[in-house]
């Protein structure tokens, strides 16, 4: 581990007078740094408070509403860039800051985590846990993380090779650590990208790894020690090896029956990879749960089974870990369909009574209203257009209406909603002014089919999905195409009581982030359109916007010190793939901090436009280049785009030079520095030339286009 310090962090710590400015009261005087405790937490807008954002979601119940309204919408138009800082990489970075008493806190790729005086930026100190560079190939979705936690004193980073560690919020200094999973084959895929929350002393913690075929798990420490308190599965294990001993064992009595077959030789995935919250008056966590693994149904669980408790909210006693109730959204998983989408808890007035609820908008295209103690399902309604999924849920069992034909089979069919989901990790927001949720919505279809299960095997530490991507080559380029014509993406107000939409604000594409609310009306967010943006929170009337030569993904936060107000942002573009986006020339990217009449400051200038490269002439057979679209699908898309369109680099418009060393590259990962890892322990040398035989395909095919569209 690194640290650097570089400031004197007591310095920083000259209190916000938030609750001053806000409420017209005295601030309430803390302990010192990152001086989190339940009392704070259950008081989030009380003096002394109300200047901070000191957990994931601003409080426990994750509704990202901030009480501030020194900006506001008479006076946004005013806002300014007080300081940024280059975070010095081109990949995404997804992570909410903390401030916690004038000191933000902020985490980059590979769990870099910085603290800075949060008024003028100055560096405090810098702590790196020096993740293996190797974890951007291992995990799925690469290097990034969501955020961090704070609690009495400490800083907790959820690492992506799954160590928890503690460092002291002061100096930056490692206090304690424990690894959170096993990892090494057949069953240890797993990373941690999600953020870790801190409930009353309990460090909560999942992970990733469904894709590579792990079995999901969350697990609860003390924040003091690192002790484990308890371990809760989200889906069984083999049959004969029995109980587990864990929290979860009664739960897994009630899962065990809905799988069929051998599930468990491929772990059943169902990670908790990000959805998070708590209540502390029922004394409950909620745990949003993840997809299957393998991805196919018919696979998985030789097609039977609803299989528990994939998709999921999964409710657990704080204390023990002890199950308490379960819905599931999508029984059958068959789609890569996530539920690890944010949750948020609220008290709404519903046929006429209040009602204590849990929301979610998952992959699916369905927002859920449920009732947050018992579990019932009050509502749900679609909030896309597109839904090839269900046609409605069925209110008397809760169990989605499938469409005809959604089942995945040998022949190639459009899913939309698609594992690109209809809403996916970034983070949304709830304003109880306006009594509408915010979200970023998309609509974006992918091409299905299922292999023969006896054609399935099994690689650890690859994408596993059990998909054919093979089949019928013409069918499928006609549904890209229109998966391609129909992809849209949008920002969308929610009324959960009604379920319908208030508004929306509609983008050139899917791809924008994660929102906020303020008591100014503001809703703030980052834009497709390398801008940062405010809307009107009750109208989504445009207030403000600034090209910023990035598109933040992550969700904003605001914070006051010495009675001046900020907005932070995280501008890193890296999420899903986006089909019909241009190549994108991002700066890199950058801790981004705005106040009122803010001058001086400016950004670097953008990089220069770049022609896309012609690709040279295919002269593969056909057979290689299906051989290197099979391999591609299960290896390169989850990165860069499925049938190679976007994601973090798009491969079709590969350089000349870089084309060369493509096998260099692959296998034994010369770019490495960059976080491309290779993939020799995986791929051969035929492989990489298959592959890359069908990215020149794929590049001579949208040339033409793409090329008259710099």
């Amino acid at each position: 581990m690194r640290v650097r310090q570089l400031g004197i962090l007591g310095g920083a710590l000259a209190l916000a007078a938030c609750a001053a400015a806000t409420t017209g009261s005295a601030p309430v005087v803390a302990s010192g740094p990152a001086a989190v405790d339940g009392e704070r937490m259950r008081a989030i807008a009380a003096p002394g408070n109300a200047a901070n954002w000191m957990s994931h979601g601003l409080g426990w119940d994750e509704q990202r509403y901030s009480p501030l309204d020194q900006i506001n919408e008479s006076n946004v138009s005013r806002l300014g860039l007080a300081w940024f800082d280059d975070l010095e990489t081109m990949r995404g970075v997804q992570a909410t800051p903390l401030v916690v008493d004038g000191v933000l806190y902020n985490e980059s790729v590979y769990n870099v985590v910085t603290a800075y005086d949060a008024a003028t930026g100055e560096e405090l100190w810098t702590f790196d846990p020096e993740v293996g560079a190797e974890w951007a190939r291992l995990a799925c979705c690469g290097p990034s993380s969501r955020g961090i936690a704070a609690w009495d004193g400490k800083i907790y980073i959820g690492a992506l090779d799954g160590r928890l560690i503690a460092v002291d919020a002061a100096t930056g200094e490692e206090v304690w650590t424990t690894q959170t999973f096993e990892a090494g084959p057949p069953l240890g895929a797993y990373s941690i990208t999600g953020a870790p929350r801190v409930y009353d002393g309990k460090v909560v913690i999942g992970n990733g790894g469904a894709d590579y075929g792990v079995r999901g798990f969350v697990v609860a420490y003390d924040a003091a020690t690192g002790e484990q308190l308890w371990k809760f599965y989200t889906v069984p294990g083999n049959p004969a090896d029995g109980p587990d001993g864990e929290a979860s064992d009664s739960a897994m009595q009630i899962a065990m029956p809905t799988w069929q077959g051998e599930w468990w030789r491929w772990g059943g995935g169902g990670t908790a990879w990000d959805a998070f919250a708590y209540d502390p008056e029922l004394n409950l966590v909620y745990i949003g749960t993840g997809n299957g693994s393998p991805h196919m149904w018919s696979i998985r669980s030789e097609g039977q089974g609803d299989n528990l408790f994939l998709c999921s909210i999964v409710a657990v006693d704080a204390d023990s870990g002890e199950y308490r109730w379960h819905y599931q959204m999508v029984p059958e998983e068959d789609w890569d369909y996530t539920c690890t989408q944010p949750m948020m808890l609220a008290d709404l007035e519903i046929g006429g009574r209040e009602r204590q609820v849990i929301m979610q908008a998952p992959k699916n295209g369905f927002f859920y209203v449920i009732d947050r103690a018992s579990g019932e399902l009050l509502s749900a309604e679609t909030y896309v257009s597109q839904n090839t999924w269900a046609s409605h849920i069925d209110m008397e069992t809760g169990r989605p209406v499938l469409q005809r034909g959604a089942h995945n089979g040998e022949t190639p069919h459009l899913m939309s909603p698609s594992w690109l989901a209809a809403h996916t990790w970034h983070p949304m927001a709830f304003n109880p002014e306006t009594g509408l949720v915010y979200l970023s919505a998309q609509e974006q279809g992918d091409v299905y089919a299922a292999m023969d299960a006896e054609d399935f095997s099994f690689t650890y530490h690859r994408s596993n999905s059990g998909q054919d991507r093979r089949s019928d080559p013409d069918l499928r380029a006609q549904l890209m195409e229109r998966a391609r014509a129909e992809e849209q993406g949008y920002l969308l107000a929610w009324d959960p009581v009604t379920q319908s939409e208030a508004w929306r604000v509609t983008y050139p594409h899917p791809g924008s982030g994660g929102v906020l609310a303020t008591a100014g009306n503001l809703l703030v967010q980052g834009t497709i359109k390398q801008t940062l943006a405010i809307y009107a929170a009750d109208s989504g009337a445009l207030l403000w916007e600034m090209p910023i030569d990035q598109v933040p993904v992550a969700g904003a936060i605001t914070y006051m010190v010495d009675g001046v107000q900020y907005i932070a942002i995280n501008a890193g573009w890296g999420g899903s793939p986006v089909y019909n986006l241009a190549p994108l020339r991002n700066s890199t990217a950058r801790l981004l901090v705005f106040r009122l009449d803010a001058t001086g400051v400016t950004l670097p200038p953008p990089p220069e436009p770049v022609a896309l490269p012609r690709p040279p002439f295919l002269m593969a057979p056909e057979a290689q280049v299906s051989r290197g679209r099979e391999l591609y699908g299960e290896n390169c898309a989850r990165c860069h785009g499925p049938d190679a369109v976007g994601g973090v680099a798009d491969l079709r418009w590969m350089t000349a030079e870089t084309r060369a060393a493509f096998a260099d590259i692959v296998l034994r990962g010369t770019l490495a520095d960059r976080g491309m890892i290779g993939f020799g322990d995986q791929l051969s040398e035929e492989d990489a030339q298959a592959i890359h035989a069908f990215l020149i395909a794929r590049a001579n095919e949208d040339y033409a286009d793409a090329s008259a569209h710099p």
